[in-house]
């Protein structure tokens, strides 16, 4: 009876140990989920801030992207307002002319100068974008609010130099324009040639 008694004590003694370290084990798990939830909820925030910075970081680089495309635009276009461009042509020879076309869309022909010398010839003429151009097609002094978006076409003073391995005939050279072409038939100078006697 003795040895009973003495087995279930330490039967129970056991039990109590056991419990003891379950419940130290039970603490340990609560402060590491404790641990952990709050790790959880520090990382999360970590998160949405870095999240939030680089959601303005990417804002930002957007804006000034578009601020240098706009400055960027701008210089473009002064340059090449600044700049003399080339009027596009093209040139035919023949034996005794030329024939030089010359597009200057959206010009009158009295907008177009063309000079030539003895073995040049020199088209010159002045292009205006279209936001100068609105306030005068829709009979208005100016317009508010305008900006250009793009500017594509030519604008500014453009001009083309064309000079010929023959001499040419500057007074005989004739010009027709039509709907933006301008056609210039620029005769050949001839020189007939003499034959010499030998004395």
């Amino acid at each position: 009876m003795v040895e009973e008694d003495i087995l279930e004590e330490k039967m129970n003694e056991r039990k109590e140990k056991f419990k003891e370290q379950k419940e130290k084990v039970n603490e340990k798990t609560s402060e590491q989920k404790d641990r952990y939830e709050e790790t959880k909820e520090k990382t999360r925030m970590y998160s949405d801030k870095i999240s939030a910075d680089l959601n303005k970081t990417l804002e930002d680089f957007k804006e000034n992207f578009k601020n240098m495309q706009k400055l960027a635009d701008d210089k473009i276009n002064e340059y090449k307002n600044a700049t003399v461009s080339n009027i596009a042509v093209d040139l035919v020879e023949f034996d005794d002319v030329y024939y030089l076309k010359a597009a200057v869309p959206g010009l009158s022909k009295e907008e177009v100068d063309i000079e030539a010398s003895d073995n040049d010839i020199v088209i010159s003429a002045t292009f205006k974008p279209l936001i100068e151009e609105l306030p005068e097609l829709l009979g208005v002094e100016e317009l508010e609010n305008a900006k250009s978006i793009a500017s594509e076409l030519k604008s500014g003073k453009c001009s083309k130099t064309v000079r010929f391995e023959n001499s040419i005939e500057p007074e005989k050279i004739k010009a027709k324009y039509s709907t933006g072409i301008i056609i210039i038939t620029i005769p050949k100078l001839i020189i007939p040639k003499h034959k010499v006697t030998v004395e």
